[in-house]
């Protein structure tokens, strides 16, 4: 029996929002969407154009407030090629929520408060 992985779920609040902030930042795009006709959900996924792996953001009608992420221990990390360039575009944008230069990598916010960690190539 084998296992792989396909998608990482996470619930957004303003999805249109959420999709903007993953393409500017992350370079992903929508694979595909499910809207089923009652209205009361819709999951978009988003990839990368490299690997398999999707991040699948669900958005439903019925919530109206920030998701409660207790302590935010978990996250995505994320591989550039160009460490450099990727920092100063998120400086730019404001995410950048924690560094940590002695190892090599830092990490951003999405819309969300959700973590992304980015890692340079090695």
């Amino acid at each position: 029996m084998k296992f792989k992985f396909a998608h990482n779920n996470i619930n957004v609040l303003d999805l249109n929002k959420s999709i903007k902030f993953y393409e500017e930042a992350l370079g992903l795009i929508e694979t595909r969407r499910i809207e089923p006709e009652d209205g009361r959900f819709i999951i978009v996924y988003l990839g990368d154009k490299e690997t398999a792996h999707l991040l699948e953001l669900t958005w439903l009608s019925d919530w109206d407030h920030p998701y409660d992420l207790g302590d935010n221990e978990f996250h995505l990390a994320f591989v550039t090629d160009d460490y450099e360039s990727a920092y100063k575009k998120h400086k730019e944008m404001g995410c950048i929520c924690f560094e940590n230069p002695g190892m090599g990598i830092y990490f951003i916010n999405d819309p969300d408060g959700y973590w992304l960690e980015i890692i340079p190539a090695k």
